[in-house]
């Protein structure tokens, strides 16, 4: 079935921008506030799937609400009745996407990389603190205005919809399977972390010229994301400063944990890299750190990248904090109270030697009160006790 040429008697679409799995995207003209817009159509079989709509609604919702200058805005979601297609209507992007860049040349420049990495972890750490977790970090959503020449994130949600639905029941792979971090490639939960896995695969691809592992199966991709590390990308492009290099790998680390602690901070870690600095960066708290509180978070320090086949290490964390001193009333009273343990102790030792010393001796007259007065008094008076009837 041909595509409408109208969405919700409001957007009149004229030519496709694009196309995948599980939607076509068109450029279209919204008639009432007269411009230019994006409409994304989803694929008529998709429509017959309730689990789904109902996903792609809320996440479509959840996009919406996300209004920052690295991010696609959403303006529109809905169903066209006369067609029964779902659709999103998105702010209009005149300019390539960064797939369309490599198709161009395999390699972008250092510094354009860098610019293009920085707006998107602006983008993420917007989304990330509303959140929202894209899910489908690649390329081919990663946006640039010719307008304000800045990159916008596309399509977020879209992958968070899609999960569970037949679609994946069927094997296919949601997304572009080299962009997907450990964690997603295993079928845990994405989070934020996962964002800047796939962040940081696009920034080792607009240098190297390639992706951080080559892989003919996802097994082999999962394998080797498992056991293989990632090569500098100065093996395959030595102009790349060494700082940069590490700062991206930093991203690559298996462990969620072992990543930037925020999209911000890696962005931040990749200034610093392209000009030769290292700065510090905290791990990524994760549920454990969390569970310690924050505390034992702040005392990890905080470094940008890791060299090739090293584990992170850590300095340790600063000794505890002195106890203050005691005043002297409080230290009176700790001394009084072990004193007052051992002499408790004593008068039941005394008790017993008392009770020894009566059997032998067959007497139980002239007992005294030995109840009386503080502890030291009664255990004189029990030891003086002791030794008038030992005899």
């Amino acid at each position: 079935m041909s595509a409408p040429r109208e969405i919700a008697g409001r957007y009149e679409l004229d030519r496709r921008l694009g196309a995948g799995g599980m939607s076509t995207v068109f450029l279209a003209r919204d008639s009432v506030l007269e411009r230019p817009v994006a409409v994304k159509l989803l694929a008529e079989h998709l429509s017959d799937d309730e689990a789904f709509v109902a996903r792609f609604r809320r996440e479509a919702l959840a996009a919406a609400k996300l209004q920052h200058p690295n991010i696609v805005q959403v303006f529109d979601s809905g169903e066209d009745e006369p067609s029964g297609r779902h659709f999103i209507v998105m702010e209009y992007v005149n300019g390539p996407s960064c797939a369309d860049l490599l198709r161009e040349t395999p390699e972008l420049g250092i510094e354009q990389t860098v610019d293009i990495v920085r707006g998107a972890c602006h983008g993420l750490d917007y989304a990330h603190r509303a959140g929202v977790v894209h899910r489908d970090v690649k390329p081919g959503n990663l946006l640039m205005s010719d307008e304000t020449s800045s990159v916008k994130l596309a399509d977020f949600g879209i992958a968070k919809a899609a999960e569970q639905t037949r679609i994946t029941q069927v094997g296919a792979v949601l997304g572009t399977a080299a962009y997907l971090s450990p964690e997603q490639a295993t079928g845990e939960e994405a989070g934020p972390a996962s964002d800047i896995y796939s962040l940081g695969v696009c920034a080792y691809q607009f240098l190297a010229g390639r992706l951080p592992y080559e892989y003919s199966s996802l097994t082999e991709l999962a394998l080797k994301q498992q056991s293989d590390q990632v090569e500098p990308i100065a093996r395959f492009r030595p102009d790349v400063p060494p700082a940069l290099d590490m700062a991206i790998r930093r991203c690559l680390e298996r462990d969620p944990a072992l990543r930037y602690a925020s999209a911000i901070e890696m962005a931040a870690a990749l200034d610093g890299g392209l000009h030769g600095d290292e700065p510090r960066t905290a791990p990524f708290q994760t549920a454990s750190t969390q569970m310690l509180g924050e505390d034992a978070t702040q005392a990890l320090p905080r470094t940008t990248a890791l060299p090739r086949r090293e584990q992170p290490t850590y300095a340790p964390a600063a000794p505890p904090a002195q106890p203050r001193e005691r005043r002297p009333q409080q230290q009176k009273k700790k001394r009084g109270g072990g004193g007052a343990r051992f002499v408790a102790l004593l008068l039941i030792l005394l008790l017993a030697g008392v009770a020894v010393a009566l059997l032998v001796s067959g007497g139980g007259g002239g007992y005294t009160n030995i109840n009386a007065g503080n502890s030291k008094d009664q255990a004189s008076d029990l030891i003086q006790y002791v030794r008038d009837h030992r005899k």
